[in-house]
């Protein structure tokens, strides 16, 4: 199996790496973006193959060990994976305490809240908590300037690879790519002729959009609290869903993103960022398919604008499929970073754009642990501006949730119970048998 190059050189960060590093550099008390998941495993858990098998998906997670250090004039952040640094899972039984999964939760939750230094701490933890006599919590914490939450979903998803192995169940696959060659094929492509085929893209997609609003890093308010919803959506909007994306040959996600913004567009007031004839949303893009990064743990999310348009005669139909030809041209040109997007822009050191509002949609299903059953818990994710709703669900789009997060500074509290109980209905409403051939009007009448 794959191990750490002790020898391993000092590497170049990537635009995202020295967005989040600038914004600790602003922030240096306050842990903006920790991320971490709790995976709930129940059953008969073979411990030591549990313990021996984070241990390993850990190790040959290289981003896990990052550490990073200053050049000799102290200007630019250099990084490299340290073998020192490799979490070693705790192993932590609280079955003698009344509240075995309160204790739990309150030691996770401490940990998100803690400060993290980047220039001297260690940038992932892992532990392992035994609160029944078949239930166990794996608790994964690190920064988003190493791993994303889609690279923490890969760090699960070949611990249970790796756990069916020691049980004897299963050959042991292959480990992750060296993070080294996610660097290295990094830097070729910003040497490409792609990335210039790209960056033409987007300086002139962003030209004819509506203007975009910008944030300033050393804000006193960034990443400040405000008003949060989660609910589960119904089975059968689920099941309509996907049915609805089959037949028009889009994913269920894209379907989603665009039902969404379709709401947000009529949905929105002036001030919460509506109005005008069309929409700017943000969507984030996984940034990784055909690249070594869709087997490599590390900070490759991208995060895109679409500029949505939305004729309240058109049929829900033509709406779905006109946005959707943009929504594909977009991924061809999604490896271009929105950290460049922003420079390009007109953007300066300490500025990047206003996320808001923000579509999420997470088609991440809970790993297979052999003879058990998984549920994963997002404990944090970063900050969010604004407006942001993440949809969280199983590859096949069922067991869908719904996550709204709002600024209370925009949106108050009367309004933000609005739209949580109007999406959903929207949404209900949207993906029926039938409802595609009605006008966004009709549609948009009947939800409110």
């Amino acid at each position: 199996m794959h191990d750490i190059n002790p020898g391993g050189g000092w590497m170049p960060l990537t635009l995202p790496q020295l967005d989040f590093w600038e914004e600790f550099l602003f922030h240096p008390d306050q842990p903006l973006s920790t991320v971490a998941h709790c995976l709930e495993i129940d059953g008969k858990v073979d411990q030591l193959a549990l313990l021996k098998a984070i241990a390993q998906s850990a190790r040959e997670a290289e981003v896990l060990s990052i550490r990073f250090r200053m050049t000799a004039d102290g200007e630019v952040p250099l990084q490299r994976c340290d073998p020192d640094r490799i979490p070693t899972p705790a192993y932590v039984d609280l079955r003698e305490f009344p509240n075995p999964l309160a204790e739990a939760s309150r030691r996770m939750n401490s940990d998100v809240a803690a400060k993290l230094d980047l220039r001297t701490d260690m940038l992932s933890t892992q532990a392992l908590y035994r609160v029944g006599a078949e239930r166990y919590l794996w608790y994964s914490r690190a920064h988003h300037i190493i791993v994303d939450g889609y690279g923490l979903a890969l760090i699960e998803q070949r611990c249970g690879q790796l756990y069916r192995h020691y049980r004897g169940a299963e050959e042991p696959g292959s480990p992750f790519h060296p993070f080294a060659s996610f660097i290295e094929e990094e830097t070729a492509y910003r040497e490409s002729a792609r990335w210039h085929a790209d960056r033409a893209y987007w300086a002139n997609y962003l030209a004819q959009g509506v203007p975009v609003s910008v944030l300033d890093k050393s804000s006193e308010d960034y990443g400040g609290g405000g008003h949060h919803s989660h609910d589960k959506l119904e089975d059968e909007v689920s099941r309509n869903l996907s049915d609805l994306a089959s037949s028009i040959d889009l994913g269920w996600p894209d379907a989603l993103n665009l039902l969404t913004g379709a709401y947000l567009y009529h949905g929105l007031s002036p001030e919460e960022g509506g109005g005008g004839t069309r929409l700017r949303l943000w969507l984030p893009f996984m940034s990784r398919w055909g690249s070594v990064g869709a087997y490599t743990p590390a900070m490759l999310v991208n995060i895109l604008p679409f500029h949505l348009a939305c004729d309240r005669q058109e049929t829900l139909l033509d709406f779905l499929v006109r946005n959707a030809v943009v929504l594909r041209k977009q991924r061809l040109h999604g490896r271009f970073r929105i950290e460049q997007i922003a420079a390009d822009y007109g953007l300066t050191k300490g500025q990047r754009f206003f996320f808001s509002p923000l579509i999420n949609v997470l088609p991440f299903g809970s790993p297979e642990f052999r003879g058990c059953r998984t549920a994963r818990h997002v404990l944090a994710s970063g900050p969010g501006d604004g407006l942001n709703i993440t949809y969280r669900g199983q590859n096949d789009g069922s067991e869908l949730t719904v996550q709204i997060d709002a600024d209370a500074a925009m949106i108050g509290s009367d309004r933000f119970e609005r739209h949580q109980r109007a999406l959903r209905s929207f949404l209900a409403i949207a993906v029926a048998p039938g409802a595609a051939t009605l006008p966004m009007s009709e549609l948009l009448l009947q939800s409110d």
